[in-house]
C-alpha cells in the first residue's frame, strides 16, 4: 500500500520539476528564437526582392511591347 503512494508522490513531484523546468528559456532557447526571428526577417526581405524584380519585369515587357508596336506603326 505505501509503494503505490510514494510512487505516486514521486511522479508528481517529477512532473512538477518538469514543468518548472520548462517555464524559464535558457541561453540556447534564446539563441533559438533569435536564429528563427533572423531566417523570418530574412525570408520576408526575399520576398519583397523578388516582388521588385517581378514588377520591374513586367515595366520592361510592357515597354518593350510599346516599342515594338511604334516601330510597327
Amino acid at each position: 500500500m505505501k509503494i503505490p503512494k510514494i510512487l505516486t508522490l514521486l511522479l508528481c513531484l517529477l512532473a512538477l520539476f518538469v514543468f518548472t523546468a520548462c517555464e524559464s528559456e535558457g541561453p540556447a532557447e534564446q539563441a533559438g528564437e533569435k536564429i528563427d526571428n533572423a531566417v523570418e526577417e530574412a525570408q520576408e526581405g526575399l520576398e519583397e526582392a523578388g516582388d521588385a524584380i517581378e514588377d520591374t519585369a513586367e515595366e520592361a515587357g510592357e515597354k518593350i511591347e510599346d516599342a515594338g508596336d511604334k516601330v510597327r506603326n
